[in-house]
């Protein structure tokens, strides 16, 4: 390129670094500003005694920002072309870049973020995005492969982002800060989900893009002409031209009073450049404000995570909170996050991550080890002492993201500690579960008393219940995975093979030989003897404390009120039969399937309870898909191995319990398609998925005819899955 050096001489850039100190800049650049030696002006064709700035690329720094071209000095030659007054690109190396000094202050200087911008600023500020239409295409270096070869194609240019934000960004720091992530609730798969769900979109003619158009990148020239230079083209792209406005209003930070005036001001800008470029401003400009607020999640946690240095105190650690908590709330809506940690949430789990990775805390805290009280409930395990645990929850903060595993209630992490042959599993509460469900009994305190009783129950054992130096609680379980490995464990999803259906019938009949006085650690009062009526009084109280917006639409669609309900499945009586131990959920991700193939582990006993022992074996076929032959081999074992006072009269009582779930099923899924709580998890997408028929089996269960379903915004809360999906096998009268 004329007038370009593509390299530096060495003693070019000692003297650079001699003369002064460098700032810390954007895109993880260091820059300074200095005047050039009489020999160096020389060197390089620039008057004597003329400022330049001096940019060298920080090796190693996080990749943070996506990037079209890997050289400004290209992208300055062609731009100089329409924009004269840019920067000069004088000296192009690997690390250090020279450019000519633009003379003026920045905007941030002397109109800081937040703050009003005048309105003949703004307008000056759209025509220069607007005066970026006058680059050619043909003039600017070549474009990645994944750009649209269609240059108006709005909607395959806004997804090529979002997959450059992913490959770019997530996926080059996902090794180191994955587990961050994960605890964070932000998904592996966010941004090709977002990616996913870009819609249709008005077509613009592609332009140049700055990309980067913020206060500290607008320079208000001493002359006055132009009013205003823009530099740090380094983010340059090109592509849709709204996408450079939706940057430049969330970066420029304006208050929220003069977003509207700034987007007129570009409407009129970029209109009387070419009037095919507003096309569906109105309508579009949002989706590419909710990808600046998507991507934005990964650099500002990162940012916020890497601010704490080897030493940090209180004040980091509380900024960092507030910045990471930010971030996540503005991307919650366009990544679809399931929810958003709290504060005290997130300073532990960025608490736990800093010390991990071997900064310290200025209260001399340890950086090999977390500090942490024991609950007594739960005595040292002989196989896990104390410094087990501590180096368990040292391991937890910088566990990768393969090694977090969250689901609806719980954020759990395996790790491996020393003198431990096995992996370990922490455990830490980040949710309720279903809020409209309650718990019953402790699931520590369930696991306990399984392990006390010496029954052939397969289900993790608890090392340690504690509380952490930051007030988090926790509990430590043994690891139900794969043995030798971390890695997500097989579930029968598809339904129980015959083996695996002997070995459940197997534990439940294990289970009535627990001793359910070991369980007198109680969330709720003891459940009382006639079962089935708890069982109905909890689904009466859930439908009537179902919120406002849920109770309206099970209205419309056909569902009773609480009250119609209570006298519905007062009709119905069982046998009484003797209580005993519950796991209450065995949905299939709650089974897991041993790699010997000797059968299944039972976990999360987080709704664990005592009653019917018929109960659990109906509340299996119905969250689980049952094959007629599985099902009926599963009721055959189950009645000739489980003693006579816990079968007596099943024969008539199985469909009371189908149908009672039918209804609850109702419900439960309705409050979460309306709350759209949970639908990641796998048990919970594939209820929801099949909703419309949930519903027509609750309606007819109850002697009920669901209403019409024509409106389309109840089409819209009745998803009828994809193609082959139907309901669970297994529900015919005939056993």
């Amino acid at each position: 390129m004329p007038g370009v050096r593509r390299s530096v001489p060495e003693h070019f850039v000692r003297y650079a670094r001699a003369v002064g100190e460098f700032g810390r800049g954007h895109h993880n650049r260091n820059y300074m500003v200095r005047p050039l030696t009489e020999e160096h002006s020389r060197r390089i064709g620039s008057a004597d005694g003329e400022q330049v700035t001096l940019r060298e690329r920080i090796r190693g720094a996080l990749p943070v920002v996506i990037r079209t071209w890997q050289n400004e000095a290209d992208i300055l030659a062609v731009v100089r072309q329409a924009l004269p007054h840019v920067p000069r690109c004088l000296v192009q190396d690997r690390d250090l870049t020279i450019l000519s000094y633009v003379q003026g202050v920045p905007l941030s200087s002397i109109c800081p973020n937040g703050k009003t911008v005048d309105t003949n600023l703004i307008a000056a500020l759209t025509d220069l995005l607007a005066d970026m239409t006058k680059v050619r295409r043909r003039d600017l270096p070549p474009l990645p492969p994944s750009w649209p070869r269609n240059g108006r194609d709005s909607r395959a240019f806004l997804r090529a982002l979002a997959h450059a934000a992913e490959v770019q960004i997530r996926q080059r720091n996902w090794r180191r800060f994955g587990g961050l992530f994960a605890m964070l609730g932000i998904p592996e798969n966010a941004m090709v989900g977002f990616a996913e769900r870009v819609p249709a979109m008005s077509a613009r003619p592609f332009s140049l893009l700055h990309t980067d158009l913020h206060r500290d990148n607008v320079i208000v020239s001493y002359q006055g002409d132009p009013p205003l230079i823009c530099v740090d083209w380094e983010l340059a792209s090109f592509g849709d031209p709204l996408h450079d406005l939706a940057t430049h209003l969330v970066r420029m930070q304006y208050p929220d009073h003069q977003r509207q005036e700034v987007i007129e001001a570009w409407r009129d800008s970029m209109g009387r450049r070419s009037l095919k470029a507003v096309n569906g401003l109105d309508r579009d400009l949002r989706h590419y404000v909710d990808f600046e607020r998507a991507q934005s999640v990964y650099p500002d946690v990162m940012r916020a995570v890497t601010s704490l240095g080897d030493s940090f105190d209180q004040r980091d650690l509380d900024g960092a909170t507030r910045a990471v908590r930010m971030a996540l709330e503005s991307a919650e809506e366009p990544l679809r996050l399931k929810s958003v940690p709290d504060e005290k949430a997130i300073e532990r789990i960025l608490f736990r991550w800093s010390v991990s990775h071997g900064k310290r805390h200025s209260s001399a805290r340890g950086v090999s080890s977390i500090s942490w009280e024991r609950d007594e409930r739960v005595p040292e395990h002989p196989m896990f002492p104390s410094s087990a645990v501590a180096e368990a929850l040292f391991e937890e903060g910088a566990a990768s993201a393969d090694r977090v595993f969250k689901g609806t209630a719980h954020l759990s992490t395996a790790v491996r500690v020393s003198g431990y042959k096995d992996p370990v599993m922490v455990r830490r509460k980040v949710g309720t579960g279903n809020p409209l469900e309650r718990r019953f009994l402790y699931e520590h305190a369930v696991l306990r008393a399984i392990e006390q009783s010496g029954v052939l129950v397969r289900a993790p054992k608890v090392l340690a219940l504690g509380t952490s130096e930051l007030g988090d609680k926790f509990t430590i379980h043994t690891y139900e995975g794969p043995k030798g490995r971390i890695r997500h464990p097989d579930h029968p999803e598809d339904g129980l093979l015959p083996h695996e259906a002997d070995d459940l019938v197997n534990q439940l009949c294990a289970l009535t030989y627990v001793d359910c006085e070991k369980l007198e650690e109680r969330e709720q009062p003891v459940v009382p003897t006639d079962f089935y009526a708890h069982l109905s009084s909890e689904l009466i109280r859930m439908v009537a404390e179902l919120p406002k917006r849920t109770a309206d639409l099970a209205r419309e669609l056909g569902l009773p009120s609480s009250y119609r309900l209570g006298e519905i499945l007062g009709r119905h009586k069982v046998t009484p039969r003797r209580p005993v131990l519950l796991h209450g959920d065995l949905n299939p991700w709650n089974l897991v399937r041993r790699e010997d193939g000797s059968g299944l582990t039972l976990i999360d006993w987080e709704m664990a309870m005592v009653g019917d022992p018929l109960y659990d074996l109906v509340r299996h076929t119905h969250l689980t898909p049952t094959l007629p032959d599985i099902r009926e081999r599963l009721f055959s074992r189950w009645a000739a191995l489980l003693p006579e006072d816990c079968t007596v009269g099943w024969q008539q009582d199985w469909r009371v319990y189908r149908w009672i779930e039918m209804v609850r099923s109702a419900y439960v899924d309705l409050d979460r398609l309306v709350a759209g709580d949970s639908l990641e998890a796998p048990n919970v997408r594939r209820a929801v998925e099949r909703y419309a028929m949930t519903l027509t089996e609750a309606t007819a269960t109850l002697g009920l005819k669901a209403k019409s379903t024509a409106n389309p915004y109840l089409a819209l809360a009745l998803p009828h899955g994809g193609p082959g999906s139907s309901s669970p096998v297994g529900y015919s009268d005939g056993l």
